[in-house]
């Protein structure tokens, strides 16, 4: 499993919110094992354990992943978009 150990001073950081797995999923409709496959490339937030057997992810860096994706979404052309141009070329 991918989880990220936290650091003392991570436990006291006031307005910190987690989330659990269902609530994840609720805010990005991925699946499952895309998430998964992104968090092991590096390419989404990492979870860490709240327990033995309960993992969690921090709000705001969720939150934060999302406003980078929808700048990035502005900056580069839908997949769509361009096969219709090239359709028409």
């Amino acid at each position: 499993m991918n989880v990220r150990t936290l650091a003392p001073k991570d436990l006291y950081v006031p307005g910190r919110v987690l989330i659990e797995r269902h609530q994840l999923l609720q805010k990005i409709p991925l699946s499952t094992r895309t998430l998964d496959e992104m968090e092991k490339r590096g390419e989404f937030p990492k979870r860490f354990a709240i327990s033995h057997t309960k993992v969690a992810w921090d709000l705001a860096e969720i939150d934060a992943w999302i406003a980078a994706r929808k700048t990035l979404d502005e900056q580069v052309p839908s997949p769509a978009g361009k096969q219709k141009r090239q359709a028409r070329d």
